[in-house]
Parts: structure tokens; C-alpha cells; sequence
């Protein structure tokens, strides 16, 4: 194909050069891809083979601003990939997997071009250098170190081979999850079914039957918004379980789809790829570039949360348990809890989803988030409709600050569908960067899976939901608000235990009646949510959160269990699994279900050896937002000082950074008052 016809790599004239998605088609991908990988090779050389002596300027400046149309081609596909993908993108994406995999080792291993590196590394005189500068270079060694660069040929080869099976296993397991959840319906012909769901879950079945052409049913999947409501409500207890059976055994089941092997081998192709750079394993290779340094910190901040966690989380089991005694439940089950915590909460704090999903209608949680945004940063937001999107659901904004400045352009996504992956992510199809003295604003993204707007209802959301898009709003403003000159080092490029204090401290502001006076509102009658209502949600807000909070600890244990050891010699995944999380058992397993079958976060995203960092980042946000507690919710004295460490990105060590904000280190007291785990 011409580059001429192709539109991912001729210029973008769309609005702020946005991707024109009404004009790239599949079989674009493929030859934009080749072109961007011979084009960043050719700059990678020309670096490599020059004969001027190594400087900052033209190896580390000149190194960050090759591969553009690559990084262009591989930004647009592979979000589509997990937004909007279907049977030929993932075919593309098996063929350009090991492509780009090949072009980053050929750089990586690039051995003139790392002598120029380390030459500047070693000669360079970095007092001359600013923060900035420091920050890549080093950023840059350390990636060629820890890429291989210090290795002989012969161990270069093997790690080029590792790094090349993993990028296709990681893609083979993502997809088995997809096509899993994709393939399950449970279908229900009788009404009686039903009982105890609400008219949302029932309106939202009956449309999903008649989308896929079985009218007069009512069809739920395991998408979160049809999953979640049923294990919630249904009072037919062997339906739950047949669902909740469904939803745990996904790509376990040692069919075509199974991800036994798949796990194993991407644990297994992890350590071999530490042990060849002359680590202990794949987590003291990760967690050397982290806030939590080493694997034994990680285990002991871990263990140490478990001590609080453990018994309050037996207690709370204990409570739901004696709860469900009450319907005659002795043998109290997985597929039981949802259910009975769901009624346990209503009877104790008078509140439940139903009572709150009116005040929480999706466009009004929208605008409220702007607002928050508006009022600690003082940037505006303002619906485009001449921006080309991937699908019709997507809603795109500009994004501007207070002197009319563009701050990014934001796309907004929120429905599930068949080619979209389970759960919420922020994402970027440009990040920002200076470059000739242009400040490139980013293109940033959230896509969740919410419930669709029906034809008697709009689009309501659980609170649950709401805290979630606060969540991933505030990755998106990480990325939005961005201000540095590299890329590399631009919005979330920040070491991964700290990526999550600019989302989780959003969904403080969730639970405070300053904020959500800003647009809780009544979906039918307009009518201000009741501040009881508020009062009941900051009453309910630590119930069971001993259970949740030994939850994440067992799912950050199972993924230091895969990653922080030798796993050559597991055989039974399920039995490693039962092993790993048995110190936070506190219900009996679901027979043929397993986590890490479908664990993507660990075995397709980025949090290998990193889950714990949900945990670690809650202490962060804990303790920072008792700062906007004591000066106020939207004092522009604080929020200022936030926006500077937001826009900051990578450029400093995140502990720096939180230090010049808080004046001081964290503290996890914060997170136990809040989570009422100590007393306050």
C-alpha cells in the first residue's frame, strides 16, 4: 500500500491532529507499522554511526525523538485493541507483537548506540545538565543496562527471544479472557427468575437478549454492569453460583481458551529474563525501579497491612454470616456474599444502590467531575463534535485553562461491548512533550464499562461506579495536566507504586458533601441528593473494609507468589494459587475457579511484581488528602501545590515530589483511620 493512502502516516489534518479514525482501516496497521519501524531504525542508526563526539544533545535529545510515527501507529492500535478490537485487529496485533518487539531490542541492544550512552553517563558534566536532563539520562542508561546492553552477544540473542514470546503470550492471554467472557450468556426464561433484581438489571438483560436476538429472554454476561448487579440481587441462589462459577473459572476450564500454560510460562519466561540481567527474580528486577525498592519491603508492607487486615476481615465475614443464618443459609458461599453484604449494609446504614443510583445519572457525574477539576485547577472542559472517533459511544472535549490555553483534548468512552475489555483505564493517544519549542498537548482517554442508558432510563450509576470514574479521571488529569519537555518522562511515565495517588485521591472527593452538592442530582425530579443520604454513604464508607482490604493484599500476594521466586517447578496452578493466598482465606474457593487465569492486571498490564501498589498508593493518597481535609476541599493553595507534582510526571523521584507537596513522608496511619482498621 502507498503511504500516500494511508492515513496513519500522512499527516493528521483533523482538529489539534487528532487520529482520523474515519479513515484508518484494518489493513492500515500493518504497512504503518513496517514504515514507522524502518524510519525509527534509520534514526537509531544515523545516532549510533555518528562521528561527532557523544553530548546530551545528540544522543540522549536526539534518541528521544526518533521512532515518532512507530510510536504514533503503536499509541492508536493498541488502545483500539482493547477498545474496539475484533478478529482482524488481533491477528494484526499477533503479527506487529513480535515486529515491535524485534525494533525495541534492536535498540536496546544496539551496542554503538549504548557506548554513546554510557559514554555521555560517564563524561558528561550533568551540573551543567537541568533536572530534567539528569532525570533522562539516567532513565535512559538504566534502560539499556536493564534491557541487556551490558551482556555478550550470545545472552543478547536469548533475551531478544524471551522478550519476543512474551509479547505474543501476553496477547494470547488477554484474548482468552476476552473470548471467555464474551462466549458466556446466561439466559433466563422464566421471570420468577429474577426476583430481588432491580428494573435497571432487568431492562438491561432484556436489551442485551434482544441485541443478540433472543427476544423474550433476559441475558446476562460477565461484563461488570450485567455481572455485578446479579450477584448483588438475584435472590435465585443456584443462578448466582452458576454465574459466579462462570466468572471464576474463565480460561480455566483446559479447553482451547485455557491460560494454565500461558501463566506459567510467562512466570516462568520473566525469571529466566531477571536471571540472564543478574537478578534474583522478575520482582527485584521490577521493584528497582519502584518506591518500594526490593521484594522483602514489598512482603513486609504486605504482611504488615495483613495484621490489621486478617481479623477485621474474619470479623466481617462472621457478621454477614450470622446475617445470612437468618434466611437459613448454614453453608455460606462465594456466591453468597455480594447478596447478603448488599442486604447486611441496608439493614445497618439504611442505603443500598438503588436508594443512590437516581442522584447518580452518568452525564451529571461527568459534569461534576469537570467541576472538581475546575475548581482545583481552574480548567474548563467543552464538548467537540468534529473530532473523529473509533465509535459512536465515544465523547470527545477540549480542555482548556483559565487564559484559554489548550490543556489536552479528552475522550471519553463508558459502554461495554463485545470488543471492548472488561474494567476502566486511562489511556493516551499522544503524550505531551516540547519539542522546537511547541508544547504538543496530549490526547488523553478513559474508557469504563458502565451501564447503558435504556429506553425508559438513562445511564445511573452505582456509587461504586461514580468513586471509579473519579478514579480513572484522575489518571486522565496526570496526563492532561502534564507539563515537561520529554515524553519519556511526560504525565503517568512515573515509577508504577506511584501512578495511582493521582486516581485514588479522586475518590476522596466522592464521599464529601462539598463535591457532591456539585451535581448529585435526582434524575427525574432535579432534587439535591438529601444530606442524610450523604451522612449514610460516610457511615457506610468502612463497611467490610477489613474483607476489601484483605482482598487486594491476596491478589498483591498471588502476584508476588508468581513473581518474587523461581517458578520452574510449579505444575498445579491452582494449588500454587491456594498456597499463595491461603494467610487471607476467609471463604472457601468456588470448585474449578481460579484468579490468575484471568488475572490480566499481572499476566497482560503492567502491574507484574506491582499489584501491591494499589495498597501503597492508598497510603499516599490517605495522607495527602487529610492535607485538602485541613486546608479545605478546593483551597488553590494545595491544589496548586498538586498540580505542579502532577505536571511534574517523571521528571523527579516520586518521593520528592510527594515530600515538596505534603512537607514530609507519608504515613500509612492515614489509611488505617480512614479504612477504620485503627481507631481515629
Amino acid at each position: 500500500m502507498s503511504s500516500n493512502n494511508n492515513p496513519l502516516i500522512q499527516s493528521f489534518n483533523t482538529p489539534f491532529q487528532t487520529p482520523p479514525f474515519d479513515l484508518i482501516k484494518e489493513e492500515h496497521y500493518l504497512p504503518a507499522f513496517k514504515q514507522g519501524i524502518t524510519e525509527g531504525k534509520a534514526e537509531v542508526e544515523k545516532i549510533a554511526n555518528s562521528t561527532e563526539a557523544p553530548n546530551f544533545e545528540n544522543t540522549l535529545d536526539a534518541l528521544e525523538n526518533c521512532g515518532e510515527l512507530v510510536n504514533r501507529v503503536s499509541e492508536i492500535f493498541f488502545n483500539i485493541n482493547s477498545a474496539e478490537t475484533n478478529d482482524e485487529i488481533q491477528k494484526i496485533a499477533q503479527e506487529a507483537s513480535p515486529l515491535l518487539t524485534e525494533y525495541s531490542n534492536d535498540i536496546l541492544l544496539n551496542e554503538k548506540l549504548f557506548e554513546r550512552i554510557k559514554y555521555v553517563w560517564e563524561n558528561e558534566d550533568q551540573s551543567k545538565l537541568n533536572t530534567e536532563q539528569r532525570r533522562l539520562l539516567e532513565k535512559t542508561y538504566k534502560s539499556f543496562t536493564r534491557n541487556g546492553a551490558l551482556l555478550d552477544t550470545e545472552k543478547k540473542e536469548e533475551l531478544r527471544a524471551i522478550n519476543k514470546e512474551l509479547s505474543v503470550l501476553s496477547l494470547k492471554f488477554g484474548e482468552n479472557v476476552l473470548a471467555e467472557t464474551n462466549k458466556y450468556e446466561l439466559i433466563i426464561e422464566n421471570e420468577e427468575d429474577l426476583e430481588g433484581l432491580p428494573d435497571f438489571a432487568k431492562e438491561a438483560a432484556a436489551a442485551t437478549a434482544k441485541e443478540k436476538d433472543k427476544e423474550g429472554t433476559w441475558v446476562f454476561t460477565l461484563d461488570a454492569p450485567s455481572y455485578i448487579p446479579f450477584v448483588t440481587y438475584a435472590k435465585n441462589r443456584e443462578l448466582r453460583k452458576e454465574l459466579a462459577s462462570a466468572f471464576g473459572s474463565r480460561a480455566f476450564k483446559g479447553d482451547e481458551f485455557d491460560n494454565q500454560e500461558n501463566v506459567k510460562n510467562i512466570a516462568t519466561l520473566r525469571f529466566k529474563r531477571a536471571q540472564i540481567l543478574g537478578y534474583d527474580s522478575h520482582a527485584h528486577f521490577i521493584l528497582e525501579e519502584r518506591m518500594a525498592e526490593t521484594p522483602d519491603k514489598v512482603s513486609s508492607f504486605l504482611n504488615d497491612l495483613l495484621q490489621h487486615a486478617k481479623p477485621a476481615a474474619d470479623q466481617d465475614m462472621n457478621d454477614v454470616k450470622e446475617f445470612a443464618l437468618k434466611d437459613g443459609i448454614s453453608d455460606f458461599q462465594r456466591w453468597d456474599l455480594s447478596y447478603y453484604s448488599e442486604k447486611l449494609k441496608k439493614e445497618l446504614f439504611n442505603i443500598d444502590d438503588e436508594l443512590l443510583k437516581p442522584y447518580f445519572k452518568l452525564e451529571n457525574v461527568v459534569e461534576g467531575a469537570f467541576k472538581v477539576a475546575e475548581k482545583l485547577y481552574g480548567i474548563t472542559f467543552t464538548e467537540r463534535t468534529d473530532i473523529p472517533l473509533y465509535h459512536e459511544d465515544v465523547t470527545t472535549y477540549e480542555v482548556k485553562n483559565e487564559d484559554g490555553s489548550l490543556v489536552s483534548i479528552f475522550y471519553a468512552d463508558f459502554f461495554p461491548r463485545s470488543g471492548k475489555r472488561n474494567g476502566a483505564w486511562m489511556t493516551s493517544y499522544r503524550s505531551q512533550k516540547i519539542k522546537n519549542g511547541e508544547n504538543i498537548r496530549p490526547l488523553v482517554s478513559i474508557v469504563c464499562n458502565f451501564t447503558k442508558p435504556t429506553p425508559t432510563k438513562p445511564s445511573l450509576l452505582t456509587f461504586n461506579e461514580v468513586t471509579t470514574l473519579f478514579h480513572e479521571f484522575g489518571h486522565a488529569l496526570h496526563g492532561m495536566l502534564a507539563n515537561t519537555t520529554y515524553a519519556g518522562l511526560s504525565g503517568t511515565s512515573v515509577y508504577w507504586d506511584f501512578v495511582e495517588l493521582p486516581s485514588q485521591i479522586m475518590e476522596n472527593w466522592c464521599f464529601e458533601k462539598e463535591c457532591l452538592d456539585l451535581f448529585a442530582r435526582h434524575y427525574e425530579t432535579g432534587e439535591a441528593i438529601p444530606e442524610e443520604y450523604i451522612k449514610r454513604i460516610k457511615d457506610s464508607a468502612t463497611f467490610q473494609e477489613g474483607y476489601m482490604t484483605n482482598r487486594q493484599l491476596s491478589f498483591g500476594m498471588l502476584d508476588m507468589a508468581w513473581h518474587g521466586g523461581n517458578p520452574l517447578a510449579i505444575e498445579d496452578v491452582s494449588q500454587f494459587e491456594n498456597e499463595a493466598m491461603a494467610p487471607t482465606q476467609v471463604l472457601p474457593n468456588i470448585e474449578g475457579t481460579n484468579m490468575s487465569c484471568a488475572f490480566s492486571h499481572i499476566f497482560q498490564g503492567g502491574y507484574s511484581a506491582g499489584y501491591y501498589s494499589y495498597k501503597w498508593a492508598e497510603v499516599l493518597d490517605a495522607d495527602a488528602f487529610e492535607l485538602f481535609k485541613e486546608k479545605g476541599l478546593f483551597d488553590k493553595q494545595t491544589a496548586t501545590k498538586f498540580r505542579k507534582l502532577l505536571s511534574s510526571g517523571g521528571t523527579h523521584h516520586p518521593m520528592e515530589l510527594y515530600k515538596e507537596f505534603r512537607g514530609r513522608e507519608p504515613k500509612v496511619e492515614a489509611l488505617l483511620k480512614r479504612a477504620g482498621l485503627i481507631k481515629a
